[in-house]
């Protein structure tokens, strides 16, 4: 969970079509360093921004083909969503840029799948788009 999260954040950081990534693992994190202190793995879930629009993000999640497309944290298995399209969605693009809700942005859960099928399930979806 931990190491499947972390490699996604390693090789979504340097990819040409991620704007941004959100993980405390990361050196680059604003809070990494309060991370790994108090930290012992710095857990399964990884926000990024999808460099385009709305239209661009929601194509690479439908795309994806392990994890379920879901707001919440489930069991064992990947979820994925686009939290302006599900969780946000009745607020206004004003409320959740307040909140730092992008439209372009995924929060993606991992599961306990092997880690190079869900690299490989992100890597053909980001080719889409």
């Amino acid at each position: 969970h931990n190491e499947t999260a972390m490699a996604i954040a390693k090789f979504l950081e340097d990819h040409p079509k991620i704007e941004r990534v959100h993980y405390p693992g990361l050196e680059s994190h604003p809070d990494h360093l309060i991370a790994k202190k108090t930290m012992s793995g710095f857990g399964g879930l990884v926000s990024f921004e999808v460099r385009g629009d709305r239209k661009k993000t929601s194509t690479f999640i439908d795309s994806l083909r392990i994890p379920l497309i879901a707001p919440s944290f489930g069991g064992v298995g990947s979820l994925v969503e686009q939290p302006m399209v599900i969780s946000y969605w009745d607020l206004s693009a004003e409320e959740r840029r307040l909140l730092g809700i992008s439209d372009n942005l995924v929060r993606f859960a991992t599961g306990i799948e092997d880690t190079e099928d869900v690299l490989n399930d992100i890597e053909q979806a980001l080719e889409k788009i």
